[in-house]
């Protein structure tokens, strides 16, 4: 059986991959981690190339084997049981993650993580942080995007300057993570408006448990940042539950934070332009998963990360 000593090493942050599957069975074959499925005729494997993969989502009618579960735990591949969509069975706002285990994942970012995380006033600066951090990345995506351009996506459209500089200039006088997350959920609404009209999706409201193709797929692009999220803080070893924004009663809320450094930017637009286009669930991942490729949001996840947990003096290696 493959080791992981014969991995070929890709930093997490470098990796390509993410898998979303459905009425297969995940298992070792010939060494490799493989997912089975089956036609009308025949049997077809297909491979994954776990030491490229970060995430894997399994859904409806899938399982998996405890030598693939191995396999993938060694290459540090993080496996999440989701509903259709990417959007939970049971739970209403996670995934559940299985998590590789290894006793030699870095302590230094957890170690400054944990320097901070107690004192009200600092995490407060950590969120804004995040925050500020959010705004520059939809600002820098927006500006070079071409496609999105051809849709009507422009950062400099007076509609979403206004919204931006707007939410950016309440960030310094705020002095409560409520008060922070209130003028967050405003921009959000008014991103949401400025996609609707772009796509001319009149009367579009948001609601989660909607059926509607532009809802739908919010629900499923966001799946997909939070694989990005928890792989990352899985990676810098920096526990889910020690949210800076999101509240301390939600366990897995830290999750939540570094996704929302790339879901305006790229998911929402997107799934406003696909669900316009009529595109497939299959079609809309893939421009997902394209768009975080073509812009480096993982790794923009876990700089951001790094330099929230190095803020107290600790410069951390590469990763």
């Amino acid at each position: 059986m493959e080791q992981l000593t014969d991995l070929k090493a890709i930093l997490h942050s470098k990796r390509a991959n993410i898998y979303y599957l459905e009425k297969c069975r995940v298992m070792v074959k010939d060494g490799r981690v493989v997912y089975l499925t089956e036609a009308k005729t025949e049997k077809q494997y297909w491979n994954i190339p776990i030491a490229n993969t970060t995430v894997i989502l399994l859904t409806m009618g899938t399982s998996i084997t405890q030598a693939a579960v191995r396999m993938l735990a060694s290459a540090g591949v993080l496996i999440g049981f989701s509903g259709t969509g990417g959007t939970p069975l049971i739970a209403t706002n996670e995934v559940e993650w299985l998590s590789p285990q290894s006793e030699y994942r870095p302590t230094e970012y957890m170690q400054g993580w944990m320097s901070f995380w107690f004192d009200d006033e600092k995490r407060l600066i950590a969120a804004k942080k995040f925050q500020q951090a959010r705004i520059a990345y939809l600002d820098r995506v927006w500006s070079k995007d071409q496609d999105l351009q051809n849709q009507g996506f422009y950062v400099d459209d007076r509609d979403v300057s206004q919204a931006l500089n707007s939410f950016t200039s309440k960030i310094d006088k705020i002095e409560k993570v409520g008060n922070l997350l209130q003028i967050e959920a405003q921009l959000t609404k008014s991103l949401y408006k400025i996609a609707a009209n772009r796509v001319k999706n009149d009367g579009f409201v948001r609601e989660r448990d909607s059926e509607d193709a532009a809802n739908a797929f919010l629900n499923h692009g966001n799946y997909l940042a939070y694989g990005l999220a928890a792989t990352t803080l899985w990676v810098l070893g920096i526990p889910h539950g020690f949210a800076v924004m999101h509240g301390k009663t939600r366990r897995g809320a830290l999750v939540f934070d570094v996704a929302d450094l790339v879901k305006d930017a790229l998911v929402l637009p997107w799934a406003f332009v696909c669900a316009k286009e009529q595109a497939t669930e299959q079609e809309f991942r893939q421009q997902c998963l394209q768009a975080f490729t073509r812009h480096k949001a993982l790794d923009f996840m876990f700089d951001e990360v790094k330099n929230i947990a190095s803020q107290h003096g600790y410069e951390g290696n590469a990763l």
